[in-house]
């Protein structure tokens, strides 16, 4: 027993020492390759707008996320689909993530793209709260917290379980990967080949715009939203979209997707315009009214 215990460190050690090789020659056999095989940026600028040109990739490749009440600030930008062509349009650079600490509140995740050509690393560091909100508890679940929403109405906060765990890290890493990859993509590529995923939208839409209804009406419905709540956003029926209207699906589509936001959020955000929408109604029944009732006066000569 006393042999097989003095043992085990040695295995331990001669395991580490080879991964350690084994990571050293991976490193040094990217940086030769990508020595020798350098890019092109008038390649990476031709693959990309090739892209672009694909609807199906248009689609997909830019995210607004509703923040505020004015639609036309909410934040618009490359998708994390988008940023993932990039990177394998540019070649040479690398994607990695790294635990760097964990325990049961929190996790801390480092997301980190790197250019082996110049030598360039972008790190970022996520932290994942290991917590979910609810509208409601299941049996016996506790409440680590309650807040009330926009609707008067409350909102746990609860343990995550692993699933939950696991979307949250896979949402936030997606989100980080991409703000630390479309930083090694020349800006200049980026906004032409996001301009041609605007064209080929409009076009796309131009030709046959009752299939880009049904395509984004299937789309939300995979991710749970349904027909009567996309209604409830529109405020009108679904025969009545404009190619406006679905443009802005189409973005709510992709960030909701991809993590930015969930269905909650984006009703509860718009929930004020449509105060303000009862609101200005009220006014002007109350201002008709008046007008009938002077207008009444005038003829008794009241």
């Amino acid at each position: 027993m006393a042999e097989e215990t003095e043992f085990l460190p040695m295995v331990v050690e001669t395991s580490s020492s080879v991964l350690a090789v084994q990571a050293k020659a991976l490193v040094e056999a990217r940086y030769t390759v990508a020595i020798n095989r350098p890019r092109d940026l008038d390649q990476v600028r031709e693959r990309l707008l090739r892209d672009a040109r694909r609807p199906g990739f248009a689609d997909v490749a830019i995210y607004r996320k509703p923040i505020g009440k004015d639609e036309s600030k909410w934040p618009t930008g490359p998708s994390v689909r988008f940023a993932e062509a990039a990177i394998r349009a540019m070649g040479n650079c690398i994607v990695e993530t790294t635990t760097i600490f964990d325990d049961k509140e929190r996790r801390i995740i480092r997301v980190s793209a790197t250019d082996l050509e110049s030598n360039t690393t972008l790190p970022v560091d996520v932290l994942v709260n290991k917590t979910v909100e609810r509208s409601y508890l299941k049996d016996g679940e506790k409440a680590i917290s309650t807040r009330m929403n926009s609707y008067n109405k409350p909102v746990h906060t609860v343990v995550a379980s692993d699933d939950d765990i696991l979307n949250k890290v896979n949402a936030l890493v997606s989100k980080a990967s991409r703000g630390v990859s479309l930083k090694l993509v020349p800006g200049d590529i980026v906004d032409e080949v996001m301009d041609e995923c605007w064209e080929t939208r409009r076009n796309q839409d131009a030709q046959d715009p009752e299939r880009a209804k049904k395509k984004i009406f299937d789309a939300f419905g995979r991710q749970g939203v349904t027909v009567e709540q996309l209604k409830e956003f529109l405020g009108h029926e679904a025969k009545l979209l404009t190619a406006k209207e679905i443009e802005t699906l189409r973005g709510l589509f992709n960030a909701l997707k991809e993590g930015e936001t969930n269905w909650r959020e984006i009703m509860e955000n718009l929930k004020p315009k449509a105060d303000e929408a009862e609101k200005q109604a009220k006014s002007a029944d109350l201002n008709a009214k008046a007008k009938g009732a002077a207008a009444e006066r005038k003829e008794l000569g009241v």
